[in-house]
């Protein structure tokens, strides 16, 4: 039997995972966010994550151009922003950023941001894998719970 690419989609919707909006600059310096629901942690010596873009993200090559990038880790009061960063063809420099300790755009409201250097990319099917490492981390918001993707949309955690 061929995994089709909606059998595919179907199969790894039952993995839930976490989702952030991962943010760099434009040219002329204007701020670029995308949602990405593929990033883990990779390395803790030294800190590492790993990122997943789509070769077809009109945004893709801010992302290899600049070098760096910043990680949103959003809370599930964030939701709106996780459908607003995902459509195709939104203005995504006219959302209200704020700008991070490295100069990188981030949001508000989220648990947690990191900003990163990429070190490494790889191409894998129709998707570029950016490794980043990790040059600044912290907690921005009060403790939360985060925004959790599901079978095909957002969830909650169990308490």
């Amino acid at each position: 039997m061929e995994v089709t690419p909606d059998l595919f989609r179907s199969v790894m919707g039952e993995f839930a995972t976490g989702v952030t909006v991962v943010t760099t600059l434009c040219n002329g310096g204007q701020p670029y966010g995308v949602t990405v629901n593929s990033f883990t942690s990779l390395s803790l010596h030294p800190p590492l994550i790993l990122i997943c873009l789509d070769r077809e993200l009109s945004g893709l090559e801010h992302f290899e151009r600049v070098g760096r990038f910043g990680v949103n880790i959003l809370s599930e009061e964030q939701a709106e922003e996780s459908a607003f960063f995902a459509q195709h063809g939104s203005n995504r420099s006219g959302f209200s950023y704020v700008q991070g300790k490295e100069g990188l755009p981030l949001l508000e409201g989220c648990l947690a941001c990191l900003a990163c250097q990429v070190v490494d990319t790889y191409p894998a099917g129709d998707h570029v894998i950016l490794i980043g490492r990790v040059t600044w981390a912290e907690h921005r918001s009060k403790p939360g719970k985060p925004l959790v993707f599901y079978a095909g949309r957002y969830t909650s955690l169990a308490e």
